[in-house]
């Protein structure tokens, strides 16, 4: 199954809530390069389809981090299938339509100047990163309190964020700080950097 297809099948397996169907409809459209995007410009998934591969692995990683023994017994962490399928999946709706295909010069193994395939950045909709993801949501289906910091604070310490913001939206919200591992482990340990592989 490729990941477009898991995905949607996630999604209409978990997601029911109302404006659902709406949201998918939207990601399908014309207006959303959601299944095509890259998750980034030149880092992780910095390739057609990266954003929606990217979506699918925080997810899964996620819902592992969720049931190990010490996260469910021990911190009573316990959230329902729709509401990790949300945050997982729809963490960052604020990539959709921000990258441009372009080109980049870069030296190669010989030291001479090639032009590689590249992304630019350009956001329309410059409302920050994970409260624009919360923005977007809302605009279809209505996310619980949990839901909507997790998808807020998932860059965790590594956004510009204030850190005491971060801090106590962890302390609250626990969500936010099991999405924040979840997108880090996705990033750096899943996909890793093209430098890293």
């Amino acid at each position: 199954m490729d990941h477009k297809a898991e995905f949607i099948s996630v999604y209409n397996q978990f997601i029911h809530r109302d404006g659902a169907e709406e949201l998918l409809k939207f990601l399908l459209s014309s207006g959303s390069d959601f299944f095509v995007a890259p998750a980034s410009t030149r880092f992780h998934l910095s390739v057609e389809g990266g954003l929606v591969e990217h979506s699918l692995h925080v997810y899964h990683c996620l819902k592992d981090y969720l049931s190990r023994p010490r996260v469910r017994n021990d911190y009573g962490l316990s959230f329902t299938d729709e509401t990790v399928a949300i945050v997982g999946l729809l963490h960052d709706l604020c990539k959709v339509n921000v990258y441009q295909k372009s080109m980049r010069n870069v030296k190669d193994k010989a030291g001479t100047w090639v032009q590689v395939p590249s992304y630019d950045y350009s956001d329309a909709l410059p409302y920050g990163h994970g409260e624009k993801s919360v923005y977007i949501i809302s605009g279809f289906m209505k996310l619980t309190r949990e839901e909507a910091f997790a998808i807020r604070y998932h860059m965790g310490f590594s956004d510009t964020e204030e850190k005491n913001n971060v801090s106590a939206a962890f302390e609250k919200f626990p969500l936010s700080f099991a999405l924040s591992v979840a997108d880090m482990e996705a990033t750096y340990l899943v996909e890793g950097s093209p430098a890293a592989k």
